[in-house]
């Protein structure tokens, strides 16, 4: 299709192109996707075309010093707005709470289980992070696990940890760590839950805004698009999704603050519940709300107007003065 073609003319023989990191990570969710829309549609083409983002480029500096919006995203959003793709698939976790001009959240998929993971050296699998010894080196590249885990454990010492699911698995083994703190849904898709020792209860670590879920983002005004890939939403993870979401674009947070949520849906109540944590781990502030889901992104917005009346927003004021020090980590 030529690039000033209209993509929203509905034709039979066009081929639908998914777009993806090239990350062993994202390759399974991408093909889990094509999967379930070459299932949905027989009688359509999707192709997957991959591309490399800043994110998975730049390894040997702490994601928190590089930037964070659109880190995992902005190479695949240039390619739809150019038209070279039709849609890409994300971790939900790294797709930012404000999209581009032209770009939209078509489609959430079924959230896999979106807590943390402790994945433990072989030396101490018999431990807990209670349990670990005095000054035991945890591998994490994220804040909000950073700041939740040293408010709960300020006896163990944090380490700042990069590369692909694989990569950081070796690093453990080899020694470079004594546990790592990962995603359950990237092992899990990975074909690695067997290396998940324990799963980290929500009152120790929230969870990442969209962590689980995959999110599609898809152009403006592309209804066949949009008819396609809303074949896979699921609607009770899309409105679990869009509160965290606003919840987060309410406070400013790219995802590499430590603001962290949990949410369940109960027939027609939706609850969620978010914190924001400092670096140091010294301050921590949460609160619940609960609603109807039809109202999931005005929850998320009344949470965050909560927690700012805590004392939110000058943790997150000092994360961020932090950060332009480079004092993470």
């Amino acid at each position: 299709m030529s690039s000033n073609a209209s993509p929203t003319v509905s034709s039979p023989t066009r081929t639908i192109r998914i777009g993806s990191r090239k990350s062993q990570l994202a390759l399974v969710q991408t093909y889990w996707v094509q999967e379930q829309l070459q299932k949905a549609f027989p009688d359509r083409t999707f192709e997957v075309h991959t591309m490399s983002t800043q994110g998975d480029k730049i390894l040997d500096v702490a994601l928190a010093k590089i930037g964070d919006k659109g880190l995992f995203t902005k190479e695949l959003e240039v390619g739809m707005l150019n038209q070279e793709i039709d849609f890409a698939v994300h971790s939900l976790k790294d797709l930012p709470t404000r999209l581009p001009e032209g770009l939209m959240l078509g489609a959430v998929t079924e959230r896999e289980n979106p807590a943390d993971a402790l994945v433990l050296h072989s030396k101490y699998k018999d431990k807990q992070f209670d349990t670990l010894p005095e000054g035991a080196v945890i591998g994490t590249s994220s804040l909000r696990r950073l700041a939740q885990l040293r408010y709960h454990f300020p006896h163990l010492a944090f380490k700042d940890v990069r590369g692909n699911v694989i990569t950081r698995l070796q690093k453990l083994d080899a020694g470079e760590y004594d546990a790592l703190v990962l995603a359950v849904a990237g092992l899990q898709r990975l074909g690695l839950g067997d290396r998940v020792d324990r799963v980290i209860p929500a009152e120790i670590s929230l969870h990442a805004v969209g962590q689980g879920a995959l999110g599609i983002e898809c152009r403006e005004g592309d209804e066949e698009v949009l008819s396609l890939i809303k074949a896979i939403e699921d609607v009770p993870t899309r409105d679990r999704a869009l509160a965290e979401r606003a919840f987060l674009r309410e406070l400013e947070g790219g995802c590499q603050v430590p603001i962290g949520v949990n949410t369940s849906l109960e027939g027609d109540v939706l609850t969620l519940t978010g914190m924001v944590a400092s670096l140091d781990g010294q301050r921590l502030v949460k609160d619940t709300v609960t609603g109807a889901p039809t109202e999931a992104e005005k929850l998320g917005i009344e949470l965050a107007q909560r927690l700012r009346q805590q004392g939110a927003q000058e943790i997150l004021a000092e994360i961020f003065a932090q950060i332009q020090r480079g004092q993470v980590l």
